[in-house]
């Protein structure tokens, strides 16, 4: 979906269509969604209430709707199910479908993609944008190529050129930290992360070496699983500059816990143990974890814990990393049964 929560509270409230808005966040918050009227003012979600407003002092906060998403979202996945029940939910807005063997005998994945998002268009008001390739990656980086309100298909014979002139920072699976770090290796498109060999990748980045050294050459075996179980939700921040302040550590891990909270509202999930993890500018590592009885409810309750776990670190030095994540979480054990088929490309733009 584009943009989803915003999107859904200016569909709801017309006085918000065409504004800038913010879904959370508020006085000391942190933005949960913003909408593309905000994100050309540099607004981002997980962004911090104060930099949003400095960026864009006209932008306008809305409080969470959560059961409303939901009832939105299921209608969503209501649609995706009369044409294919290998759906995936990666949360309430974005999902993985194989259409391979679909309901309705459509052999061009393009086609379902396109009915698929004009049904969703016409039953909810909201748009949403495709992307349609031989595996999860591909259709992952398909998806955000011609968003919003429109989809890309990644041909099987366009797939070698395309991850070739791909931008680093295009790779799902890169983030801003890593994409820097291959931009001062003289990483900056697939082909020049194609050039490293297998070992030079693991070396540089451990085991995600191995993931970037398939990835770019179109090779991901992942299946689209139905009964995905999801066994832990984190959020972790690295920094530019190591931090060593305690009111610095604080922010952050306010900033961590609301960010924490917001990601699990979107995936319906709750959890008994949360852990924080350190990493030390030696890049040495520690974590400690908390389990209680009841569910961890909000983020007040993953701040607080938190602190509670920072002042068991072994170590008062410089930190540049800072992660919650929350397990022992509330989904139940399912048998997974996925079928992967080769999809028929008949045509494709």
């Amino acid at each position: 979906m584009d943009a989803f929560y915003a999107s859904v509270e200016q569909h709801d409230n017309p006085e918000l269509k065409g504004k800038p808005i913010a879904v959370g966040g508020g006085h000391r918050g942190v933005v949960s969604a913003a909408s593309y009227e905000a994100r050309k003012f540099g607004v981002r979600s997980a962004m911090p209430s104060k930099i949003a407003k400095e960026k864009c002092p006209h932008l306008i906060f809305v409080p969470h709707r959560f059961a409303r998403y939901k009832e939105i979202s299921q209608k969503i996945r209501a649609i995706f199910h009369e044409y294919t029940d290998l759906v995936e939910p990666l949360s309430l807005d974005e999902a993985y479908l194989d259409v391979t063997e679909n309901k309705k005998g459509i052999e061009s994945a393009n086609l379902i993609a396109r009915e698929i998002r004009k049904r969703i268009f016409e039953e909810t008001g909201l748009t949403a944008s495709a992307g349609i390739s031989v595996n999860k990656f591909l259709a992952k980086v398909a998806s955000d190529i011609n968003k919003p309100n429109g989809q890309k298909t990644i041909h099987p014979s366009q797939i070698l050129e395309f991850l070739e002139e791909l931008p680093i920072e295009k790779f799902y699976g890169i983030g801003k930290v890593t994409a820097n770090k291959m931009y001062s290796l003289q990483i900056f498109k697939g082909k020049d992360l194609k050039a490293k060999t297998l070992e030079e990748l693991m070396r540089l980045f451990g085991k995600s070496g191995a993931y970037y050294y398939n990835v770019v050459r179109g090779i991901h075996n992942g299946e689209v699983k139905p009964n995905r179980i999801q066994k832990s939700v984190a959020v972790e921040h690295t920094f530019w500059d190591d931090i060593n302040e305690d009111e610095q550590v604080d922010q952050k891990l306010k900033s961590l816990s609301e960010e924490l909270e917001a990601r699990l509202s979107k995936k319906e999930i709750k959890g008994k143990t949360l852990t924080l993890k350190i990493k030390y500018k030696d890049f040495s590592q520690f974590t400690r974890s908390k389990t209680q009885e009841i569910y961890f409810e909000n983020a007040q309750d993953f701040y607080e814990t938190s602190k509670k776990l920072w002042e068991l670190r072994p170590y008062n030095k410089a930190i540049r990393l800072l992660g919650l994540s929350l397990s022992n979480l509330n989904t139940e054990e399912k048998k997974q049964i996925s079928v992967q088929l080769k999809i028929p490309f008949e045509e494709f733009e």
